[in-house]
């Protein structure tokens, strides 16, 4: 095997999102459920037998050391081995949306890279150096729409019913950071437990980061009052910028155009999947 093309990277959404508390070491800790859906960027491999990675951007340009060439690293190192490749990204999925794209474009590179260069690992191998290229890689790579906690690194895999999504990336981002470092952060939302959730997936809970995210950029508030005022409940995903919003199956027909939707706003319906497109390439 020399080569493999059209690899998907899906999208998260965070049906909620809660602050539990913080460890000593200042990572917070959460609850959330992560959610994938057909919002993806697409990856291609080309096997490189000297060692050398590269990267070629097809659509959006990327920082010199993004996510995808940082997970390819990480692999040489954890595994030793030689070979290298040649990864070309066509990104679709925005930044600083709080969509995870940086994150699933890591963990496909993983998933693809480990088939490969045949090194036979499993997904708690590769979630282990995904862990350390970041919280949600671990998520991407198990494959499972999920429940989420500790730092992101506690992954329970739960059923989610077939559901569709209006999804609006707003033109400016969001820094993780500064949400995260906010002194207004809520910090102490209780525990809740998955038979909770489950009697009300798509309206239970809260992001308890959506406060602060509004307070940093008008452009999330405008997106959710958009979206409220299409009759639609929304919420932030994520650290934002994106917010989305369940859209009931008898009233897809009214979202197909959307011209009166925020200026220079990424509009885009969206469906969930059962599971990750590569979920059977690691065991």
């Amino acid at each position: 095997m020399n080569s493999l093309f059209d690899v998907p990277a899906p999208a998260k959404l965070n049906l909620f999102l809660h602050i539990t508390g913080r460890r000593a070491d200042g990572y917070h800790l959460l609850q959330s459920v992560f959610m994938l859906i057909d919002w993806c960027d697409t990856l291609h491999f080309e096997l490189r037998a000297n060692g050398n990675i590269s990267r070629e951007d097809l659509t959006t340009p990327l920082p010199a050391d993004d996510l995808a060439i940082n997970a390819a690293r990480a692999l040489q190192l954890a595994t030793g081995s030689t070979l290298g490749a040649h990864i070309s990204i066509a990104k679709s999925i925005p930044a600083q949306a709080g969509m995870g794209g940086g994150s699933s474009d890591a963990a496909s590179t993983l998933l693809a890279l480990n088939r490969l260069w045949q090194l036979n690992l499993t997904k708690q191998q590769l979630a282990h150096i995904g862990l350390q290229l970041g919280a949600d890689v671990p998520f991407f790579i198990h494959g499972s729409n999920a429940w989420v906690e500790g730092i992101g690194e506690e992954i329970t895999p739960i059923d989610l019913p077939k559901a569709h999504f209006l999804v609006v990336k707003p033109a400016s981002g969001l820094s993780s950071q500064a949400i995260f470092t906010a002194p207004s952060l809520k910090r102490d939302s209780p525990n809740a437990i998955i038979s909770g959730f489950a009697a009300y997936p798509f309206s239970f809970g809260q992001n308890d980061l959506q406060a602060v995210a509004q307070k940093l950029s008008p452009d999330v508030s405008t997106a959710l009052n958009w979206l409220g005022k299409l009759g639609l409940q929304p919420r932030m995903t994520g650290s934002g910028s994106a917010v989305f919003a369940h859209v009931g199956e008898e009233n897809l027909s009214r979202f197909v155009e959307f011209q009166d939707a925020p200026k220079n706003a990424i509009v885009k319906l969206c469906s969930n999947l059962v599971e990750h497109p590569l979920k059977s390439w690691a065991n």
